[in-house]
């Protein structure tokens, strides 16, 4: 009697373990199914830079890949400075200015007629402007 109840026990057990996994299956197809989508959506932002004494900017323009994303830059810019770019997927959007004189330095990064990042001053000089991609989430 005992081993007949402990086989019973043991069957439910594994067949709710089957379907358990079968959910977990579904959970991690769909959201596979939402990363391809991701990857391969583009959208558009806009960089804006401004202040005096700006040696260089460097930004991500849409090239490589999300892990390794092509950087252009840009020497000596007049300013203020304003730059479209079209990324893809998860590639975050990110503006990196270098200034002689970052007091007045300010890098924005510009998602439907929204600022998403913003950085002033020693912060714009020491990490740019870098944002989470828009599309993510």
């Amino acid at each position: 009697m005992k081993r007949t109840a402990r086989t019973a026990v043991s069957a439910l057990a594994v067949a709710g373990l089957a379907l358990g996994l079968g959910a977990c299956s579904e959970v991690a197809e769909k959201a596979a199914d939402q990363v391809d989508k991701s990857v391969n959506e583009t959208y558009e932002v806009t960089y804006e830079v401004s202040g005096k004494g700006i040696e260089s900017i460097d930004y991500h323009a849409g090239g490589g890949t999300a892990m390794e994303p092509k950087i252009e830059s840009e020497k000596k810019p007049a300013t203020p400075w304003k730059k479209t770019v079209t990324l893809k997927g998860i590639m975050p959007p990110a503006v990196m200015p270098v200034s002689l004189d970052p007091a007045d330095l300010t890098c924005k990064v510009i998602f439907n007629g929204k600022v998403i990042k913003e950085a002033k001053a020693e912060q714009a000089m020491a990490g740019g402007c870098v944002a989470v991609s828009p599309i993510v989430g």
